[in-house]
């Protein structure tokens, strides 16, 4: 296990009724408070209403802001920005999923700096300070609720870029697990995907060579998030369910399951990145179509891991590395397919005469990021395997 730091300092208060707290959390970091949303779902199941009587109860002025989109867009936070800046509002708080959060996230930058917003995302410049963030987590997948990264879409150009500091770590997240009650088949089944691929990024690419208990963890938090699913689908009511995906999304990407792993890339969220800004495609579909591709992309350099991760959570056994990480691989595909995401770019509705396009718009974010090893060229590659 390597040298490092973990710290994460966002209080979390879980658990049915949970929302009643958000006026007084609110109200420790300020007396005006953004309220960013969605498109109205959260005013149909009612916890808009319960937000805004915790909010009013406690003295806290609400602005509202709305119509974040599931792809959250830059020109849309500019917006928030504007109206956070004209409101003199002094806390933000996301009532949503990874979406809401990131764009509250986005706007909680904006509104402390005159900088183009964009420089922070192309790491043109650092964020220095930024408004107080709390959020009402509805849907369980991204764990912006307790992590310090923000990802957005510049609609020029299609960039879908992200950025990171402990300024816009949230203070307060409340997880309320019956707010996920309402979340459809098709959502929750992307949710489940974007929690795992968070945890197996991870898993597959860090520097440690020997990390039992980060191992074991990511492998445990899969194998619960693939029951919990099938609960989910069976029961979208199930609480205990919906507990256990809304807990174990968070934790799938909170900094604990890499701590001691070393540095990690990231290289299937960013080849995704291209697809979700180019076709607006949902993240978690997304991300099951590019997984399975990179795996058999990378499956010769990486053996030994794919092989264990065949075996912890397929139950392989008896048949050498080589045909283990095929049948992992395999195994996976079927699992997502079977909860309903897609597996490939023809079953995404992306053209196959496409992959130049998104190589090419995917490398850019690689040079961002720093992973040199994933030109065009390599990424071309992967996306064939995703055919």
């Amino acid at each position: 296990m390597q040298n490092f730091i973990f710290e994460n300092p966002t209080k979390i208060v879980f658990g049915e009724g949970t929302i009643a707290t958000i006026g007084s959390e609110t109200r420790r970091f300020g007396t005006k408070v953004l309220l960013v949303y969605g498109g109205g779902s959260i005013k149909q199941n009612r916890i808009y209403d319960q937000v805004v009587a915790s909010l009013r109860a406690a003295e806290v002025e609400i602005v509202e802001f709305s119509g974040v989109q599931p792809n959250p867009v830059l020109s849309h936070a500019q917006r928030g920005v504007e109206i956070a800046r004209r409101e003199k509002v002094d806390v933000i708080l996301a009532v949503g999923g990874g979406s809401v959060i990131d764009t509250a996230k986005t706007i909680a930058v904006g509104a402390v700096t005159n900088r183009d917003l964009w420089d922070f995302f192309t790491r043109a410049a650092m964020i220095e300070a930024a408004l107080p963030v709390l959020t009402v987590l509805t849907v369980a997948a991204s764990a912006s609720e307790m992590n310090p990264a923000a990802v957005i879409t510049r609609e020029e150009g299609s960039q879908k870029f992200s950025i990171r500091s402990p300024h816009i770590q949230p203070k307060t997240s409340v997880l309320d697990p019956t707010t996920l009650y309402t979340l459809s088949a098709t959502y929750s089944a992307y949710s489940s995907v974007d929690a795992i691929t968070h945890m197996l990024e991870g898993y597959f690419n860090n520097e440690e060579v020997n990390s039992p208990l980060q191992d074991t963890l990511v492998e445990g938090i899969t194998r619960v998030i693939m029951e919990s699913t099938a609960v989910i689908l069976d029961n979208p009511t199930d609480y205990k369910a919906r507990a256990t995906m809304m807990w174990s999304a968070t934790l799938a990407f909170n900094g604990l399951t890499t701590a001691g792993v070393g540095k990690v890339e990231l290289p299937v969220h960013m080849i995704e990145h291209s697809l979700s800004a180019l076709y607006d495609i949902a993240h978690g579909a997304g991300l099951s179509i590019i997984l399975p591709g990179w795996m058999r992309y990378a499956a010769d350099g990486k053996q030994a891991k794919m092989a264990r991760f065949a075996r912890r959570i397929f139950g392989v056994v008896d048949i050498d590395e080589g045909q283990a990480v095929m049948k992992g691989i395999e195994g996976l595909k079927y699992w997502f397919a079977s909860i309903g995401s897609p597996t490939s770019l023809g079953e995404g509705n992306i053209p196959e005469n496409d992959i130049d396009r998104i190589a090419a718009n995917a490398s850019v974010l690689a040079g961002v990021w720093g992973l040199e090893a994933y030109t065009k060229d390599v990424i071309r590659r992967i996306l064939r395997f995703c055919i």
